[in-house]
C-alpha cells in the first residue's frame, strides 16, 4: 500500500478530489454524533463496501453526499476498489487485510479532522 503522505499532495491537486468539502450540514452532523461515531461509521462503510474482493456495485458503491464519510472517501480516493488500486496500489484480487482497513479508516478520519479544522468561510 502506498503511503498516504505521498498520495495526499497529488490528491489535493486533483480537480475532482479537491472539490470535496464538509458543508454546514456535515459539520452539524459530526458535532451531534461525535467523532467516535463518525469513525465507527467509517469502519462499517469500509467493511461493508470495500473489504471484499469484488464489492457489490464496485465503482458506484459510495454516494457523493449523505454522510461526511462519503465525501471523505471521494476526497481521499478510498471510495472503491478501483481508486484504491490506482491511488494506493491495493490489489483488487484479494480482500483487504485488517491492517489495510485500519489504514483506510485513518485516511478518512484524517481528512475529516483536517476539514473540521478549516474555517467555513475559507
Amino acid at each position: 500500500m502506498r503511503d498516504y503522505c505521498s498520495v495526499k499532495p497529488v490528491l489535493e491537486k486533483s480537480a475532482f478530489r479537491s472539490k470535496f468539502r464538509l458543508d454546514a450540514r456535515d459539520r452539524a452532523y459530526i458535532d451531534k454524533a461525535g467523532l467516535a461515531a463518525i469513525e465507527k461509521h467509517a469502519r462499517e462503510f469500509i467493511e461493508k463496501r470495500l473489504s471484499a474482493i469484488a464489492p457489490e456495485k464496485d465503482g458506484r458503491q459510495t454516494p457523493f453526499k449523505g454522510h461526511p464519510v462519503f465525501k471523505a472517501q471521494h476526497a481521499t480516493a478510498t471510495c472503491c476498489r478501483g481508486c484504491l488500486l490506482k491511488w494506493y496500489a491495493l490489489p483488487k484480487q484479494r480482500p483487504l487485510t485488517e491492517r489495510e482497513k485500519t489504514l483506510i479508516g485513518g485516511i478518512v478520519m484524517d481528512w475529516i479532522h483536517r476539514n473540521m479544522a478549516k474555517d467555513l468561510t475559507a
